[in-house]
């Protein structure tokens, strides 16, 4: 049985105000219309997300904006204690969509995993049909509670994930992996990128015989002839199958919501200015970070690995630290590194984000766990500086290095492969990119985790030296540990509360001399992996025993056969773990033309009550309902 305190979002959750308002009052109001109209197409765009996190998610959506915009989370506690809620079941319920908001849907961004509410159904039932929304519109809300219910309060898809693994709205309910790997192929052959589709399966009635529809985001939803696109009916012979399939290229997935977007794109390029950004500029972190750019060469040749290995041109971006005014999406990360295509970042150039207000406001106040006093207090002196360093490193060095090994045409290569060598074998290159290939396509469910160990390599490599993101984490953590000599060690102690804890101890003295070659070593055969997409795996000899495995898994694998155990330690861990903190964001609105801020408490309620001020409109309620119907049939 499921230990239910995993999928619950604790009371104690911290929320913090994403403060952008200082930033916001140096803009000029021409400029504050501009953001304010990106601000409107960063939100609505990112109700998109809630059909990509799980069936259920837009329908919840819709039953808490109905509930929240009748009555306030102030009057709607008010009555929940009227109903039989405990002030701890309030708390429940409020931090419950609270969470949901933050995260746009059930599933917890960071980590994949599903959150259910921490009340008792037949609790939530009671108050909703005690609720002002209820008595406005008995037969809408009793419609929504219906087709939600079961799902939001079950735990049977615990994780997002393909076929029996989880649940995933980027793929039809009756998808695997198989159909995963002939869309895949197909798309390939079609030169299709699979950013922006997803696929669906269907038995045709009259035939029996299985057919795919891609489906392709956009506001045009006519299959009217676009160069270089294939549309409408098409036969495939995937390879693994040999046999034809019939496969449907559509357009207009999110069509009236994307609509949405392109409006308020629209309302802002009459505002627009080189040099403004719905998020505003930290000029002196900034200034901070142009530095690092200028030095990247510089820091580039110090990586463990060869010349021919790292891009043939450095394309200097642009490093820019920004305040937040608004993110629509699931979640806010500190930093980005953007486009996520890797042939355009390696062939015309990206662009560094580190968002300030994001770094200082969840780095601030929280507790520290598993050090030592003397290291805690070290750790929270330095804590965001060294965090501003570790974002810069991992953006601009980490992302931002490396070299993909293709064949761009037959025979002609981007590098050559006569002379170049694996570093490891030293044996000459075999293995490389064909021409439509994708680091996604090729490294496919590790694509995202493997990419952010690199990048996150990187950043430590060179800090020397100073979510996939915790399986990267734990993967170093691995390899530190595993580099031996008390480098990094973990011991089991009992807390100050009397229940197991957790030391973790890092030999400062060593960094230099043993981590780094560790690091370095690791990183080298990341990269080498990475730039060949090469089917022979890197190898590892297991502690345990003579036998080998492929290094990622290896040392992404949660076992109790190697030392420190971490399986065991994994409940101690799980024990002590924090929440994520939430974020509260700014709303802005228009007012006799002056565009203004709003502001609200860094609390549930006040996050819940962000939302309901950014879509106080029905007929947004609309056009995701619609959308919501259309998805029914296919979970």
């Amino acid at each position: 049985m499921a230990d239910l305190s995993q999928y619950i979002i604790p009371n104690s959750t911290e929320v913090a105000l994403l403060d952008c308002q200082k930033a916001f009052e140096g803009l000029s109001n021409e400029e504050r219309l501009y953001a304010h109209h990106l601000a409107q197409a960063s939100f609505k765009g990112g109700l998109i997300v809630l059909f990509q996190t799980s069936p259920e998610s837009p329908g919840i959506f819709l039953l808490l904006q109905k509930l929240f915009r009748a009555q306030d989370p102030k009057e709607l506690s008010e009555l929940a204690l009227l109903v039989g809620f405990t002030q701890e079941d309030v708390d429940g319920f409020l931090i419950y969509a609270a969470a949901f908001y933050g995260n746009m849907g059930n599933y917890k961004s960071f980590g994949d995993t599903k959150f259910i509410p921490n009340v008792d159904e037949s609790k939530v039932e009671k108050l909703i049909k005690s609720s002002k929304a209820y008595k406005q519109d008995p037969a809408g809300i009793e419609t929504l509670w219906s087709a939600v219910h079961k799902r939001m309060f079950s735990l049977e898809h615990k994780e997002l994930g393909l076929g029996d693994k989880g649940i995933s709205t980027y793929y039809s309910a009756n998808c695997d992996e198989v159909d995963a790997k002939i869309a895949q192929e197909f798309l390939d052959a079609k030169e299709i990128s699979p950013y922006n589709t997803r696929l669906f399966k269907n038995k045709n009635p009259g035939t029996g015989e299985i057919e795919y529809e891609v489906r392709l985001a956009s506001v045009e939803s006519s299959n009217a002839d676009l160069p270089g696109y294939v549309f409408g009916e098409t036969s495939f012979v995937p390879k693994e199958l040999g046999r034809e399939l019939k496969f449907t290229v559509t357009r207009g997935d999110y069509s009236p919501l994307i609509a949405q977007v392109v409006n308020e794109l629209k309302s802002a390029e009459a505002h627009a200015a080189n040099d403004c950004f719905v998020a505003v500029v930290n000029k002196d972190m900034s200034a901070k970070f142009s530095n690092l750019v200028n030095n990247a060469e510089r820091l580039l040749a110090h990586l463990p690995w060869p010349v021919e290995y790292e891009k043939d041109k450095f394309l200097r971006p642009d490093f820019t630290s920004l305040e937040v005014l608004a993110f629509g999406g699931s979640g806010i990360p500190a930093g980005i590194n953007i486009p996520n295509y890797d042939d355009i970042r390696q062939n015309e150039g990206f662009k560094n984000v580190s968002l300030g207000n994001v770094l200082t406001s969840g780095y601030k106040d929280s507790k520290v766990t598993f050090l030592r006093e003397q290291d805690k207090e070290l750790y929270s002196k330095y804590k965001i500086q060294s965090f501003e360093v570790q974002v810069g490193l991992h953006e601009l060095l980490g992302h931002g290095s490396g070299k993909l090994f293709i064949e761009e045409e037959p025979g002609q290569f981007n590098f050559d492969k006569d002379a170049v060598t694996h570093t490891e074998t030293k044996e000459k290159v075999t293995s490389w990119y064909k021409s439509g290939e994708t680091w996604d396509s090729k490294f496919s469910t590790i694509a995202s985790t493997y990419e952010e160990c690199r990048a996150e390599s990187v950043g430590i490599y060179l800090c020397l030296l100073s979510d996939a993101h915790m399986n990267a984490r734990f993967v170093i953590l691995r390899v530190l540990i595993e580099a031996g000599e008390d480098l990094v060690k973990i011991e089991k102690v009992t807390g100050e509360d009397g229940n197991p804890d957790l030391l973790v101890l890092l030999d400062r003295a060593k960094i230099i001399s043993v981590g780094k070659p560790a690091i370095g070593a690791f990183l080298r055969k990341l990269q080498d992996k990475a730039s060949q997409e090469s089917d022979v795996e890197i190898l590892v000899v297991v502690q345990s025993g003579a036998k080998k495995k492929k290094m990622y898994a290896y040392y992404s694998d949660v076992n109790d056969q190697d030392e420190p155990k971490f399986l065991s330690l994994r409940s101690i861990v799980m024990d002590r773990k924090q929440p994520r903190k939430l974020f509260v964001q700014h709303h802005t609105y228009i007012e006799d033309g002056v565009v203004k801020l709003q502001s609200y408490e860094p609390s549930p309620s006040g996050l819940i009550q962000s939302f309901v001020d950014r879509f106080p409109s029905e007929d947004l309620d609309q056009v995701v309902s619609q959308l919501w119907e259309k998805e029914k049939p296919f979970y």
